[in-house]
């Protein structure tokens, strides 16, 4: 074991969050763990979900980005989600204005939740191959990168040891949600959809708000419609699932402030047939 042990402790542990695309059903999720319980078993490990559909870049930086803000702070991010393990792409530490510490790839996963915990103020590329496991494999930098480095940032590594800084400007970085306002017509794009089948847009309340033209914050006041791809769901726009019968749709504000769609005790994604990244239309 690796354990910095007492002064470790001493100098204040800061929580990992770790989220990915590798699922419960294989070890991978849990030989991360094992990895950073064998540096300091002391560390707190939060999983804030694995079940980001393999390789969904967006998918990830959308949970991550609101699951982020609710760690204790400071804290340690590590995400995986990593097409592009064991090519060119760069692995990175990057530091917020709020002093937290994402570790991923560079492939726009983490530029989401830099900014919603303040903005990336600073980014490292990780080359130091002492602070890394060996021998390192080509396709599970999760395990012999990833999850290392996070321990180590955790215990108080200062994050400039982990490689040469990198200018944020450079952050490789996801264009921004689709979210168009027009005269009795919302469209947005669909980010997550959970698994009760909710829809959950990119789409702000006081957004769907100026697109029925009434005030800030739409009421429970009136039918909709919402079209995807030639689908069709007339709604309410409500409050809470059962704001409808069982089996209607509803338009609501969900957890994160968001526009969401769905059907009370269905599934409203396979009505629609959309998934993350298909855009949804709201029609007053």
């Amino acid at each position: 074991m690796e354990g910095h042990g007492e002064g470790a402790l001493a100098a204040g542990l800061r929580v990992i969050g770790f989220a990915s695309d590798f699922g419960t059903r294989d070890p991978y999720v849990g030989i991360c763990h094992a990895v950073i319980a064998r540096i300091d078993p002391a560390l707190r490990v939060i999983d804030l979900g694995h079940e980001i559909p393999a390789g969904d870049i967006r998918g990830g930086a959308a949970l991550i980005a609101q699951a982020a803000p609710f760690l204790p702070a400071p804290p340690v991010l590590l995400a995986v989600v990593d097409p592009g393990v064991g090519t060119e792409r760069a692995g990175l530490v990057v530091r917020t204005g709020r002093d937290a510490l994402l570790v991923g790839p560079d492939n726009g996963l983490l530029s989401w939740a830099a900014a919603a915990l303040g903005g990336a103020v600073s980014a490292y590329a990780i080359e130091n191959r002492a602070l890394m496991l060996e021998p390192r494999s080509n396709t599970f930098h999760g395990r012999d990168v990833f999850a290392p480095v996070a321990a180590r940032l955790a215990l108080g590594l200062d994050p400039s040891t982990v490689g040469p800084a990198l200018p944020v400007q450079q952050l490789v970085r996801l264009p921004d949600p689709v979210v168009r306002i027009e005269p009795g017509c919302l469209t947005a794009e669909i980010l997550m959809v959970d698994r009760y089948g909710n829809l959950q847009t990119a789409a702000r309340l006081e957004q769907l708000a100026a697109a029925r033209g009434h005030g800030s914050v739409p009421g429970p006041d009136g039918a909709v419609t919402v079209e995807a791809d030639g689908h069709t769901l007339a709604a309410t726009v409500g409050t809470t699932y059962g704001s409808v019968p069982p089996g209607e749709a509803v338009v609501y504000g969900d957890s994160a402030g968001l526009v969401a769609i769905a059907l009370n005790g269905a599934d409203a994604a396979a009505v629609l047939h959309v998934g993350p990244g298909d855009l949804v239309r709201i029609k007053s």
